[in-house]
């Protein structure tokens, strides 16, 4: 079960239009799951998902 939360923020002119990822992993070393949050281009926020 994954989090998936983003949030669109406004662009400037000229700026790419930045969304906020967040995805929940489980720790290999304690085995809690953690948060891993990043800004990325709107266009990008799939490859983010897809990663592990």
């Amino acid at each position: 079960m994954a989090k998936k939360a983003v949030a669109t923020f406004a662009a400037k002119a000229g700026a790419k239009s930045m969304v906020k990822c967040i995805r929940m992993e489980k720790s290999p070393k304690t085995g809690a799951y953690v948060f891993t949050e990043q800004l990325v281009e709107e266009g990008k926020a799939k490859e983010f998902f897809e990663k592990k």
